[in-house]
């Protein structure tokens, strides 16, 4: 039987993600030869500039999809935040693990919570929904970039070059730094990237068998969840680089989704929420999308 190449970065994330997918198909089908394909994206090459100048995200995809299409793998693992709100024709997702803690995560060596840092505390953070959010709450703050992974943004904090950072939760209990965390940034008072937390895997649409190889893996919970916040996403036809962040959750009634757009430059931050139909997530996500264009989220996105 030919093995079943899974496309990777290297990151130590990235690896981790892979490793964990591989595990979960191994104790599924004990009998399938697993192989690993680590992989230097264009985003892992460029670390001196943000994602936003870069064209997004994306740019941690290509190389693995292009790696697909060559027949040098057959799926890709991903942070599902990462991944595009479409896929190119010819690609897929075969599946959405359980979601882990999808909050961000306030780190410091020397402040217990975001609120007691000194005016004019140094917090790095590349993203610009993390930016807006801070200039909402702390405009007094100095914002910083930062670039790279986990181990090296954590060095970066230990070395001084800033007072605290902020995180996804996720990587870093997936890593083992969860004793890193001083305080969780959570909804909906904060809210993380679209499908933060989650992990998706992605195939060669129309590849039956490895479809079929991956679907066991699926959570629907998460897959709704995150479906919906894509959706809110796609309409705002936002990427994973503009100040759009959204979080949904099963609740009593169906699906709750917050949705949030933010101007990175002055803090200015709307929202929107609902509840809609637990078999209609997308639209959900569209509802909210369209109550965040009627309180002015169109305005802040057409100035990016």
């Amino acid at each position: 039987m030919r093995a079943l190449r899974i496309a990777t970065r290297k990151s130590a994330l990235a690896l981790w993600q892979a490793e964990h997918v591989a595990a979960r198909l191994r104790a599924l089908h004990a009998d399938l030869p697993i192989e690993l394909v680590p992989m230097t994206t264009r985003g892992d090459d460029i670390v001196d500039r943000p994602l936003a100048s870069l064209g997004g995200k994306g740019l941690f995809l290509k190389e693995l999809e292009t790696a697909m299409v060559e027949d040098r793998a057959d799926i890709a693992v991903h942070s599902f935040k990462d991944v595009p709100m479409e896929l190119d024709a010819e690609f897929a997702i075969g599946a959405v693990l359980e979601r882990a803690d999808a909050a961000d995560a306030f780190i410091s060596n020397d402040h217990a919570r975001l609120d007691v840092l000194p005016r004019g505390a140094r917090v790095g953070t590349s993203s610009l929904r993390r930016q807006a959010q801070l200039r909402a709450l702390r405009p007094d703050l100095e914002l910083l970039d930062l670039r790279g992974n986990v181990n090296t943004r954590l060095a970066k904090l230990d070395a001084g070059e800033y007072d605290a950072i902020i995180l996804a939760c996720a990587g870093l209990d997936r890593l083992g730094f969860g004793a890193r965390i001083r305080a969780r940034l959570a909804a909906p008072a904060w809210l993380p990237a679209v499908a933060q937390g989650a992990i998706a895997v992605e195939c060669r649409a129309g590849d039956a068998a490895t479809a079929a190889l991956l679907a066991p893996l699926g959570d629907p919970s998460t897959s709704r969840c995150v479906s919906a916040e894509r959706a809110m996403n796609l309409r705002l036809h936002g990427s994973c680089t503009v100040p759009v962040a959204g979080y949904c959750i099963e609740v009593e009634q169906g699906l709750a989704l917050w949705g949030l757009v933010g101007d990175a430059t002055n803090g200015r931050l709307v929202r929107a929420d609902a509840i809609g139909d637990i078999d209609r997530p997308i639209e959900l996500g569209r509802d909210v999308a369209e109550r965040l264009l009627e309180r002015g989220a169109g305005e802040i996105l057409a100035a990016l």
